[in-house]
């Protein structure tokens, strides 16, 4: 039998509206251990690459309370395009589903 997909259910984590995406917009973001247990823990928002390195972090490792509280809806929207690259295309294709953000990106 084979195992089940490292995307199977995903979309059901992600949070229905870009609205519930209430984290901080500007700052030095601590994650905690669950989230960044080696390496970078705390990131600089005013710094792309490096915000995106913690978005990528939360994205794959984190649980939809933890999309919400780290996550920002306008930096997600505005990183989107390069930040999906970066991302599995599980991954990358739930939030589009679910957050059409493909669109919002691309026009």
């Amino acid at each position: 039998m084979p195992l089940p997909s490292w995307y199977e259910g995903l979309e059901d984590k992600i949070p229905d509206s870009l609205d519930d995406l209430q984290g901080p917009a500007e700052g030095v973001v601590a994650l905690p251990q669950h989230l960044a247990w080696s390496g970078l823990t705390a990131f600089d928002l005013s710094k792309r690459g490096i915000r995106m390195e913690m978005y990528r972090t939360v994205i794959t490792t984190g649980r939809r309370v933890d999309y919400e509280a780290y996550l920002n809806a306008d930096h997600l929207v505005a990183d989107w395009p390069v930040l999906r690259k970066g991302l599995g295309p599980g991954y990358r294709q739930a939030w589009e589903n679910k957050l059409l953000l493909r669109r919002k990106t691309s026009g």
